[in-house]
């Protein structure tokens, strides 16, 4: 059994589509950020960064994995799936992953952060980070012109991806133009296990969880 420690955030659902896609059995703990649960002294002892998401696999010594990106490496080497066994089929989806994780992810988020919750309308920035994101995207654009996924089969490069993409809106970034990235999203939409995995922890609108994220990212 493997303890999710999430919120209704991208982040978050990278854990919760990719437990959903391996169908291994998890138990879920939302974390409010409201009420700064992420911050408490039990958390920190399974996250010392105060960040969500994390996992302790009670198979394996009730051992912990923080960091979204370090969670699925994890899931998928402990399954044997979404992974290539190969090595240059491991560095492909390793690159994507990181790909999203010191791309995707770090800019789209600024994006979010200037576009809509700073307190200053700070124009410099929303432009800076908009214009990166969607350079980010043609990058995937491009790449999904020549793949049907990230790597060559779905992986965790893709259950990486997809939860930043489906709200692009939420950072004001257009994905027009764009047909293979909206391909792959909307084929990665109708996978029953991300449809699951995008529930957890529970049925939240996206611009609630986008806000929450926001704030606490705000919170020094």
């Amino acid at each position: 059994m493997i303890d999710l420690y999430t919120a209704a955030t991208p982040n978050g659902h990278k854990a919760s589509i990719a437990l959903e896609e391996l169908q291994l059995p998890y138990s879920v703990h939302a974390l409010s950020f409201d009420k700064q649960e992420q911050k408490s002294a039990d958390y920190l002892k399974i996250n010392p960064n105060g960040r969500i998401p994390a996992i302790v696999d009670r198979d394996n010594g009730d051992f912990a994995v923080f960091e979204s990106g370090a969670i699925l490496l994890y899931l998928a080497e402990k399954t044997g799936q979404l992974m290539p066994q190969d090595v240059k089929g491991r560095s492909q989806v390793i690159q994507w992953l990181m790909f999203q994780m010191g791309g995707v992810g770090p800019m789209q988020g600024q994006a979010n952060v200037f576009f809509r919750y700073f307190p200053e309308k700070l124009q410099g920035p929303i432009d800076r980070y908009q214009r990166e994101t969607r350079r980010l995207y043609e990058v995937l654009d491009h790449r999904l012109s020549e793949s049907q996924y990230l790597a060559d089969d779905y992986s965790i490069a893709d259950i990486a991806t997809y939860p930043w993409v489906r709200i692009h809106d939420w950072a004001g970034v257009s994905v027009d133009g764009l047909e293979h990235l909206q391909r792959w999203m909307s084929e990665l939409a109708a996978r029953p296990a991300v449809q699951r995995g995008l529930l957890v922890p529970q049925r939240e609108a996206d611009g609630a969880a986008v806000v929450k994220a926001a704030q606490a990212m705000l919170i020094k």
